[in-house]
């Protein structure tokens, strides 16, 4: 049992039982996320507040065009086609008009509620599980039981703000007809997903809480704090305990953490409102705090989220959940000029008492700057020690380069084999991506908008990522349960230095036999135009295995140091299996001494310089191969392949240049670091050296041993002592 929640949880159960025995408190409605005081405070200062007034025409204008449209309560249907998406715009509809019968008290606005809801209370009866759930947990509407949490948890804030003005045969009709059985299905039908730590455990528990409060059933509200056994093993307080590291990690990713952010704030602001005495916002050191500004620096420049795990890669900070968590984390937590500027970028504040708070300090400030974040590592796992993901970033506002690497948890269902992965982000674009996941969503004919079959058989599978293959093999062999049952743990992150960040981080076990430590390097010497990522890979195996080290691009191909052979008549797949399989070969060489490849992305070109010290391949592929229904996006892929016992894979990243084909300029197309070093490598340390144009030389010491930043290093290595203390030393000569 979790320490935080058992500290509170004798507190809850007594005034949770008290309001049992004596009645709840009676209050006015709407009391879950906005009341009727608040609508008025708005309405008096939609003329003083430009942000406020756009974001509250936003509503009104379509809510009104809304309910003027015929009632639709269509039979469920597939999962992104016509009856998916009607019902998830009736609970939007239903949202958004009550909202805006608080702010005018225009009976129209309620009665499109009341009508919509009286053809759900006809028509969910009837329904029994969905028919095209297709091995996920049905629900009656939808064919996965979260999408009817979400509709609940909507529902329940249209129903509370036209509460009083239904009559009580009204509300026992819904709650008969509708809500009950609702509740049922997510808690007593699916209790264990009810009680799993999970994003769908955050929906349905927040999703009962909420109508609970709205129906004054504390056995509801019980249920949804402490889960199915009422001992907290379970429950939104276990999703908040279980969910996060205490820097407010998610380790689903980012992307999922922006959708559980809206369960999370939506059933803690109602918390906050109808229990104050619960302080929601205090609970587990303002871990809820934590979470919001972990989630907004879990972002490249663009806005969009890094997209580890199951990941879109274009969902961004404008996704509602942030959008509300803004002006609520402004609200809860006080003035924070970042939050002024993330509310410039999202145009628009929540239209609630937070909103309002959030409108007034944004028209008082002199000047509101869209924020730029610093370096920052977060630590994984619900006690912290279970790895972490590393940002370095350099750079301001949106000409920041970001390099990250993930080296935590798996990441529950959603997770990927990718432990060491990194990516890189430059000149406004992901120029060394992850794929994210193999999923078209919302669109029908694409297997119903759901994640594909090639979501297992390639985006999940190791060589989908920038991280070491072994043996042609998916770390962990593929196995979910052998996965999350292991993390990789943080070596040193330091980035005190601008000019030189580092990130370092273990990942033992993943294959049998074999230890893998990866340390990176993002460096700015005046000497280039830009920053340059030094990769530094290092494996210790007990005996001889075959490496990929794959590297996924975007852009153009414009030069190589070697020669290759292209497969231009017969294209055949990598493998037969471990994501291999979906990789073309496209071309091919053998390399002995150090290998240049130089690509064109956006107005910049890109050379990647890898250490050479035995015979290797170097391999050219293109995804897409056993894709007979076209699921696959087509990208490039480049991998250095080696077979050998321990090894360093030595690496530099370089951007150079400019290209405009509109003014038919380019200039500097070769890049200025032409060798990479490994001069040696021990369980204590490694040791590189660079060398570039007009007498460049970089050296590169790595503490491999155990962190610390006051250890002296001594070290050997053909015939050459290098001392240094510390965990690296980064001389640039």
């Amino acid at each position: 049992m979790k320490n935080s929640i058992l500290l509170i949880t004798g507190l809850i159960f007594l005034l949770l039982s008290c309001s049992a025995e004596t009645g709840v408190k009676e209050s006015a409605y709407p009391r879950l996320s906005l009341s009727s005081t608040e609508a008025t405070a708005i309405a008096s200062n939609l003329n003083k507040l430009p942000i406020l007034n756009e974001s509250y025409q936003d509503l009104k204008n379509g809510t009104d065009k809304a309910i003027i449209s015929d009632i639709d309560v269509p039979l469920p249907g597939e999962s992104g086609g016509y009856a998916h998406e009607r019902h998830k715009q009736n609970y939007r509809d239903m949202k958004n008009a009550g909202y805006m019968y608080t702010f005018t008290g225009e009976v129209a606005y309620a009665e499109f509620i009341k009508k919509m809801l009286d053809a759900y209370a006809d028509l969910y009866p009837t329904l029994g599980p969905h028919p095209l759930s297709k091995k996920q947990k049905p629900g009656r509407l939808f064919h996965q039981v979260l999408n009817e949490n979400v509709w609940l948890l909507n529902t329940a804030q249209a129903y509370d703000c036209i509460y009083e003005w239904l009559s009580p045969a009204d509300r026992e009709k819904y709650e008969k007809n509708i809500f009950m059985p609702m509740v049922t299905l997510i808690s007593v039908d699916y209790p264990e997903e009810f009680d799993r730590i999970h994003n769908h455990g955050m929906w349905s528990t927040a999703a009962v809480g909420m109508i609970g409060l709205v129906m004054e059933n504390n056995d509801l509200v019980n249920r949804a704090l402490f889960g199915t056994e009422n001992n907290g093993t379970g429950g939104y307080l276990a999703q908040v305990e279980g969910l996060f590291s205490p820097d407010g990690y998610y380790m689903e990713g980012a992307y999922y953490v922006r959708y559980a952010m809206r369960p999370l704030l939506f059933f803690a602001e109602a918390l906050e409102r109808s229990k104050p005495e619960f302080k929601i916002f205090e609970f587990k050191d303002q871990i809820i705090k934590k979470a919001f500004y972990s989630a907004v620096q879990m972002t490249y420049p663009n806005g969009a989220f890094i997209p580890i795990n199951d990941a879109s890669l274009s969902m961004d900070i404008l996704a509602p959940g942030i959008l509300f968590g803004t002006s609520v984390i402004f609200d809860r937590y006080g003035f924070d000029k970042n939050l002024l500027g993330l509310a410039k970028i999202q145009g628009a504040v929540y239209p609630n008492g937070s909103g309002l708070k959030l409108a007034q300090a944004y028209s008082e400030a002199a000047e509101v700057i869209e924020p730029t974040w610093s370096s920052i590592e977060f630590v994984d796992g619900d006690d912290g020690k279970q790895g972490g993901f590393g940002i370095l970033r350099t750079g301001e506002g949106k000409d920041q380069t970001v390099l990250a690497m993930k080296y935590g948890v798996h990441g529950l269902g959603h997770g990927h084999f990718d432990k060491l992965h990194f990516m890189y982000f430059d000149q406004g674009s992901d120029v060394v991506p992850d794929y994210g996941f193999a999923r078209w969503i919302n669109i029908e004919t694409k297997y119903g908008g759901r994640y594909l079959p090639e979501n297992n058989t390639y985006a999940k599978q190791t060589i989908a990522h920038n991280t070491l293959v072994v043996d042609g093999k998916t770390q962990n062999y593929m196995k979910r349960k052998a996965a999350e049952k292991m993390h990789a743990d943080r070596h040193y992150f330091e980035v005190d230095n601008p000019d030189i960040q580092v990130v370092s981080a273990k990942a033992n076990g993943y294959y049998d036999g074999i230890d893998m430590q990866r340390t990176m390097f993002l460096i700015n010497d005046e000497r280039l135009d830009f920053p340059v990522v030094v990769d530094v890979y290092r494996v210790d195996a007990d005996d001889t295995h075959e490496y990929d080290m794959p590297i996924h691009f975007h852009g153009q191909i414009m030069n190589t140091n070697f020669k290759y052979s292209t497969q231009t008549k017969v294209r055949k797949p990598l493998g037969k299996g471990h994501g291999y399989e979906h990789i073309w070969k496209t071309a091919e060489a053998t390399v002995s001494k150090d290998a240049s490849v130089t690509w064109l992305d956006g107005s910049r070109y890109y050379s990647y310089l890898t250490d050479v010290t035995g015979k290797s391949k170097m391999i050219f592929g293109m995804t897409g191969a056993n894709d007979p229904n076209f699921n696959l996006r087509n990208e490039p892929v480049l991998m250095r392949r080696v077979k050998g016992e321990d090894m360093v894979f030595a690496s530099v990243l370089e951007p150079h240049g400019y290209f405009n084909e509109a003014r038919e300029t380019s200039v500097g197309v070769h890049p200025d670091l032409q060798e990479i070093t490994v001069l040696g490598h021990s369980n204590k340390a490694t040791v590189l050296e660079i060398t570039g144009k007009n007498d460049l030389t970089w050296t590169i010491m790595i503490n491999n041993a155990e962190a610390d930043t006051e250890q002296e290093h001594s070290v050997e290595f053909s015939g050459v002592k290098y001392t240094w203390q510390g965990n690296y030393k980064v001389s640039l000569n």
